[in-house]
């Protein structure tokens, strides 16, 4: 590099206050200091600070120096009229358009190969991107600089957007003050541009080597030029020309007015007129230079394409798995309601009759409560219950009598004639057991002629029954610990086989008289040997269940059943009505299976069914219980259970919150038709 290369000329001297006449000189820069130090060029819009930088720019590129401009409206482009220069940024009209990736690159360009550079900003929409650009390539060049040790000019437009003066400085912002600060030592300079000084961070502004001040009006921008040069230059700046300004450096020791020259290329920040303007041919960089930029985007449109393809298919297989996960969770679905309606065959079948079983079972522990009742009242007690007692004595005798003689036709089966005794033995306990029963729905015939048909009808399908199972076994008769059919009670459907007597029948045991339309019973439980009493109808009610119930009158031979409830809630009141309303217009074999569910708590269909008179027939049964699921008296808990539900039923139906009291009277009210 020759002698005449280490200076520049980019201006003269210019006369006026507060300098006064000043001789014809030229203003000439190091061109070391220029690229090594720090600059600032500031003067408001108009005022020829663009012209000032590119002046500098055209003299180090006519010097062959490298120089990378950061053009943030798009306004230097004009260079590439005389010079080849890379222009990169986001839009067509660049060489190249780059990203992030390319930062690397372009430092390498700048300062491997020389290559000077306009990075233009403006074209980018997101700023955030633009941002993120300028940060990695002022972290790429400084990072290079250290090994290369070539000296480089950085020129930075609006430097007041990255490195303001208040608010907080971003990444780009402290990079560049990064730079500032010790980019001399390693050959990276750095000249800001702005026209809003008092914009600009003053710490950036009060390290730089060499300050240009353009024309400035406005009263906070001409303070910082009091500030830092003087008051009278702070005067003398809102008068200046277009091009002309302070000027002062680190190794001139004096402040000079000086006129810059007037840049040689398209000046594309220029204003624009009425007057059409000729774009000029621009010239067009090396196309290695382009192509090596290219491969990169290649590159990373590769890495994109292939980052899509991949989050394509990690989308297919996750739609994959979620569509196996449905699968495999309706198959578990299906597996638990395959075992559920095996559970639910197991039950149904495991026995020759569950129906029978709870029968004979809740017989049992009626007779054990009655024993109990027995042992503390004494020999006093109620007709009703001596009755009660009676007949399930009875009832046992006859099935002890029937098994026995079952057990001896089989021990003698080996012994013809024995055989035939035992046989003709069981025969005729098999007939003294049908007359007795005979005389037993006589009774109940008597009460209500209405009854023949429905119990001829539950006889007939239970000796068909009974019949079947006689003639198993190949003519012999199997032992069995169940008594015989024609030892039950008659058991009738009454929803399915007819009208509903007025005599009500429980195991046996005979109610006379009708039925209150209250739901409350109306007579004593007799087995037809006299006139009953209030005691005998508590008794009976006790044994159909109602034990909580209380004669407290007897007025025209009705007894009415009320509770020890406390008053009911006026808010409840229309409630209570309703349910009341729909259990009492309930079939009466529905409302005893509720009262089943109310005592016993969860159970099956079947076992309700068959407690509350039922036959045992599954259909029928769920029918019954369908109603009462419906009307939310009872829910389903797991396994073909149900529970009761009534009081669950009334908290969510309650208008308002009840205590536990008041639920407890809700509840005893609406309850009042199970009694029955």
């Amino acid at each position: 590099m020759g002698d005449d290369q280490k200076t520049i000329t980019v201006a003269e001297l210019s006369d006026g206050p507060p300098l006064g006449d000043q001789p014809d000189q030229s203003v000439d820069l190091p061109v070391v200091e220029i690229l090594t130090g720090r600059g600032f060029i500031t003067g408001k819009s108009g005022s020829g600070k663009s012209n000032t930088a590119s002046v500098v720019a055209e003299k180090l590129l006519d010097s062959g120096f490298g120089i990378l401009i950061v053009d943030i409206d798009g306004e230097y482009y004009g260079l590439k009229e005389e010079y080849e220069i890379l222009h990169v940024g986001a839009d067509e009209e660049c060489d190249i358009q780059v990203t992030v990736e390319h930062a690397g690159k372009i430092a390498s360009l700048a300062l491997e190969q020389n290559v000077p550079i306009i990075l233009d900003v403006s074209s980018f929409l997101d700023e955030d991107e633009a941002e993120e650009l300028l940060t990695e390539v002022s972290k790429q060049l400084f990072a290079k600089e250290k090994k290369h040790k070539q000296p480089f000019l950085m020129l930075v437009e609006e430097c007041h957007e990255w490195i303001p003066e208040k608010g907080s400085v971003g990444e780009v912002g402290k990079m560049l003050i990064k730079i500032g600060k010790r980019g001399r030592k390693h050959g990276l300079g750095i000249v800001g541009i702005s026209q809003r000084p008092a914009d600009v961070k003053k710490d950036f502004i009060t390290q730089c080597d060499w300050l240009v001040w353009h024309r400035l009006t406005w009263n906070n921008d001409t303070k910082v030029v009091s500030r830092i040069l003087d008051s009278e230059y702070s005067d003398a700046v809102e008068d200046l020309n277009d091009g002309e300004a302070f000027m002062m450096t680190d190794w001139s020791e004096s402040v000079r007015r000086v006129q810059f020259h007037r840049k040689q290329t398209f000046d594309a920040g220029a204003t624009p007129g009425l007057e059409d303007v000729d774009r000029p041919d621009l010239k067009s960089v090396n196309s290695d230079l382009v192509s090596e930029l290219q491969e990169i985007s290649e590159e990373k449109q590769q890495t994109e394409d292939k980052i899509a393809e991949l989050r394509e298919e990690l989308n297919k297989k996750n739609s994959r798995i979620a569509e196996l996960e449905k699968e495999l969770q309706d198959a578990r679905d299906m597996s638990r309601m395959a075992d559920q309606f095996v559970d639910a065959l197991v039950g149904t079948v495991k026995g020759a009759n569950p129906g029978r079983t709870e029968q004979r079972r809740m017989r049992k522990e009626r007779q054990y409560q009655n024993a109990q009742g027995t042992a503390e009242a004494g020999p006093g007690d109620h007709p009703a219950q001596q009755s009660l007692d009676a007949a399930t004595a009875d009832h046992d005798q006859k099935d002890e009598s029937s098994s026995q003689a079952s057990e001896s036709a089989e021990s003698d089966a080996s012994e013809p004639d024995t055989a035939v005794a035992a046989a003709g033995a069981s025969n005729a306990e098999t007939d003294e057991e049908a007359v007795d029963e005979s005389s037993e729905t006589d009774v109940a015939e008597a009460a209500d002629p209405t009854a023949d048909e429905t119990d001829d009808a539950g006889t007939a399908a239970e000796e068909d029954g009974e019949g079947a199972d006689s003639d198993a076994g190949d003519g012999e008769k199997e032992p069995t610990d169940e008594p015989t059919e024609a030892s039950e009670p008659a058991t009738t459907d009454v929803d399915d086989a007819g009208p509903v007597p007025d005599t009500p029948v429980d195991d046996g045991v005979v109610i006379e008289g009708p039925v209150a339309t209250d739901g409350a019973a109306s007579t004593a439980a007799t087995n037809g040997d006299g006139q009953s009493n209030d005691e005998d109808v508590a008794a009976a009610m006790a044994a159909l269940g109602n034990d909580d119930g209380e004669i407290i009158e007897n007025t025209d031979d009705t007894a009415t059943v009320v509770t020890s409830a406390e008053e009911l809630p006026q808010a409840g009141s229309e409630l209570v009505e309703h349910l009341r309303s729909a259990i009492e217009a309930m079939p009466q074999k529905t409302r005893r299976m509720l009262r089943y569910y109310r005592q016993e708590g969860p159970a099956k269909p079947l076992d309700a069914h068959f407690a509350g008179g039922g036959d045992g027939d599954r259909t029928n049964a769920y029918a019954h219980n369908r109603t009462l699921r419906t009307h939310g008296f009872i829910e389903h808990v797991g396994r073909g259970h149900y529970d009761y539900h009534l009081r669950d039923l009334i908290e969510e139906e309650y208008p308002g919150h009840a205590d536990d009291s008041e639920l407890d009277a809700l509840v005893e009210a609406t309850e009042e038709p199970l009694r029955d």
